[in-house]
Formats: structure tokens, C-alpha cells, sequence
């Protein structure tokens, strides 16, 4: 059985890590990698500032598949705002408090949008979310994205984006 107090974490993290992976990144640096078929690597840091949440319970009270958390706000570099995004986790699979969500974002920046995805196990203190494309500079994106200090005002971001 699901608790209030595991779902309140699910919750907090929903909100926050994944509005940070919608929300957007800033450039820190960027270099091309040593071997020709890696091509170019571009390296994004962020803090993450989520500003809106929404859970929605589908399907029995509490936790079960289909539930829905959705979410949205802003990347944060040097307490400048440098993009906006937001994305939704659903639950897939309930096992006592143990729940996995399939987690999909979108973040736009100045240069174009940025998307992610990964399953998400409730109580993971890092998650990483595979960068599946993009639109203007990032259209032919891919890599991963690492996130930690999730649900803290410590939360952080790093993005290694391949072309």
C-alpha cells in the first residue's frame, strides 16, 4: 500500500526534478570530443526552480497506475532565468511504495527546445533521463541528462549534449 507520506515524496520530487529537466539549462562550457564518431559534446548546467504542480489522482484514491503528475518552471544560472520547460511523470508500476513513473520533458531555450525522457523509481537520489532530440540548435541532439539533490533547494542539473 502506498502511504500519504510516499506519495508526498513522489510528489516533491515530481515537482521538482522534473520541472528542472523541463525548465531549461545554461551553457557552462563546451568542447568536442577526442574521437570522430563521438562529434561534438556541449556540456549544460542548471539549478532547477519549479513554479507550478499539479497531481492528478486517475483510477482508485491514492497511488495506482495512470496517475499523473505534471509540472513546470524555470532553469536558473547565476539567479538569471535562462529557460522555461515542464513535462509529466505517470505511473507505470505500483509495488507497495515502491512506485515507477515514465517521466517525458521539454524545455525551451533561446536556441530551441531540448527533449528527455527515463523511468523514474520513487525514492532514487539521482535520476538520469536520455536526451531524445530537439528543435533549432538541438535538432539533432542526444545524451543524457544527470540529476541529483533532487527535491532539495540543492538540486542540480548536468546535461551532456552529443551531435
Amino acid at each position: 500500500m502506498v502511504t500519504s507520506s510516499s506519495r508526498a515524496r513522489f510528489a516533491k520530487f515530481a515537482a521538482v526534478s522534473v520541472a528542472t529537466a523541463l525548465v531549461g539549462f545554461s551553457a557552462v562550457g563546451s568542447a568536442d570530443a577526442d574521437t570522430s564518431d563521438k562529434g561534438r559534446v556541449e556540456v549544460l548546467e542548471l539549478d532547477v526552480k519549479n513554479d507550478q504542480y499539479e497531481q492528478i489522482d486517475l483510477g482508485p484514491k491514492g497511488a495506482s497506475l495512470g496517475d499523473t503528475y505534471v509540472y513546470s518552471g524555470a532553469a536558473m544560472q547565476d539567479d538569471r532565468n535562462v529557460g522555461r520547460g515542464g513535462g509529466s511523470c505517470q505511473v507505470i508500476h505500483v509495488d507497495g511504495e515502491k512506485l515507477t513513473t515514465q517521466c517525458l520533458i521539454t524545455i525551451q531555450l533561446e536556441r530551441g527546445s531540448l527533449t528527455m525522457q527515463s523511468l523514474w523509481v520513487s525514492g532514487a537520489k539521482s535520476l538520469d533521463m536520455a536526451i531524445t532530440g530537439g528543435t533549432g540548435d538541438f535538432s539533432a541532439a542526444r545524451g543524457s541528462a544527470r540529476y541529483w539533490d533532487i527535491a532539495t533547494p540543492d538540486e542540480g542539473m548536468r546535461a551532456e549534449i552529443l551531435r
